[in-house]
């Protein structure tokens, strides 16, 4: 099942990240999964969050928020383990524009979040194959 992803756009700039973060603690949102990339004057802030939509809620008061559906793949962690997941999905044409990996709480596991070109494509190689992917329900 796809999940969520919430990208914010930061400015690049000393305590635009404290900011961001600040308000998310502040009213009790828990970052799930994260990652960051910037270029020289701003930064790209992708997140999975246990409230995705009042994070969003929030963020844009002041800066760009957009939402992305992406997947999360539970993983084995053992060598051989991403690669069987990338292989599945290149064997069948589907591109991956981007990806980051999180760990969960024990229960959860291990997991890499794709954005891919064809989302339910992907989700269903990923259910045909047998590999397990976070819900919205699980996150919360």
């Amino acid at each position: 099942m796809a999940i969520q992803q919430i990208s914010v756009f930061v400015e690049n700039k000393q305590g635009m990240l404290v900011q961001t973060v600040k308000t998310l603690a502040e009213h009790g949102i828990n970052i799930r999964a994260m990652s960051i990339a910037d270029t020289k004057d701003f930064g790209i802030l992708r997140m999975i969050t246990s409230d995705n939509a009042k994070t969003r809620e929030l963020l844009s008061e002041n800066t760009v928020v957009n939402t992305t559906e992406v997947i999360a793949v539970k993983m084995d962690d053992k060598p051989g383990a991403l690669y069987k997941v990338v292989a599945i999905l290149s064997e069948a044409g589907v591109n991956i524009e981007y990806m980051y990996a999180f760990t969960a709480s024990d229960s959860l596991g291990a997991y890499v979040v794709f954005r891919v070109d064809d989302v339910p494509q992907a989700q269903k190689l990923m259910d045909d194959n047998g590999l397990q992917s976070l819900r919205e329900n699980d996150l919360n």
